[in-house]
């Protein structure tokens, strides 16, 4: 076999291990789990699902209600009440700060993670900030994106193993999405921002013009100035991006070296 058939392997290979254990695994364990606490079936999410959880949330941000003891321990986190999100990698990261949010009560302002399949972090406290302007809660926005994302990760899981398996062009055409995925969550991500900014309604307490959420940077909206950034796992879309890229050229030089 022409080395470079093996380096593509190796690198797509690389790809769908990171995209597994940061994102397809801990959402299909999830799948579901948000939905049995809310409606009071906590007795039916599986122990894998609250090991997993468990796991994932080790060292993540948790809201400044949350009781220490209950920190990455789901069953003490229902029993507490505690404002919980997914388990999956969190990709970009918001907070807000204003002076009726001292720094002494929450010290990293009022954040607010983005994931495939959800949200964590202050999210009750977000939408609450989002009504005093007029604008939706967060839930409104990506609701097709959240419900899919599973199966579209499946999906992609399924062309990477297709991929190292076989050496058809389609399954390389297939390898351009997860070299994408950093850019289309960015232009999704981008489109509710400034779908947020220009429907809000009049129920607002305090009015302001439509307007564009900052994607990336700091900003300024009312009284709040924002901080918008990428977090762990846009950082490991990149790297599946660079190793999917990495094993198309490498197959297309297998390819072309080997027919000549």
């Amino acid at each position: 076999m022409h080395p470079s058939f093996t380096k593509a392997k190796i690198f797509a290979s690389l790809a769908l291990i990171i995209l597994t254990f940061a994102f397809t695994l801990p959402m299909i364990a999830f799948h579901g789990t948000l939905n049995n606490i809310n409606e009071g079936k906590s007795e039916e999410i599986s122990s894998f699902s609250k090991s997993v959880w468990n796991l994932y949330n080790q060292g993540r941000y948790k809201s400044v209600a949350t009781p220490k003891e209950s920190h990455n321990n789901l069953d003490k986190m229902i029993e507490s009440s505690s404002e919980i999100g997914v388990a999956s990698m969190p990709i970009w990261a918001v907070s807000l700060e204003a002076p009726n949010y001292p720094k002494e009560a929450f010290p990293e302002g009022i954040p607010v993670f983005f994931h495939f399949d959800g949200f964590s972090g202050e999210v009750h406290e977000m939408n609450t900030i989002n009504h005093y302007v007029g604008m939706d809660p967060m839930w409104v926005g990506g609701k097709l994106e959240r419900e899919i994302a599973i199966y579209a990760l499946l999906l992609l899981s399924l062309i990477m193993i297709y991929f190292i398996a076989y050496h058809h062009k389609i399954f390389r055409l297939g390898m351009l999405i997860p070299v994408v995925l950093p850019i289309l969550f960015i232009a999704d991500y981008s489109y509710w921002l400034y779908w947020f900014g220009h429907n809000l309604h009049d129920w607002g307490a305090f009015k302001i013009k439509p307007f564009m959420p900052t994607v990336f940077g700091d900003g300024k909206i009312a009284q709040f100035t924002t901080h918008s950034y990428p977090t762990i796992g846009f950082y490991l879309l990149v790297a599946i991006s660079l190793l999917s890229l990495l094993a198309i050229l490498a197959r297309g030089k297998a390819i072309r070296q080997t027919s000549v």
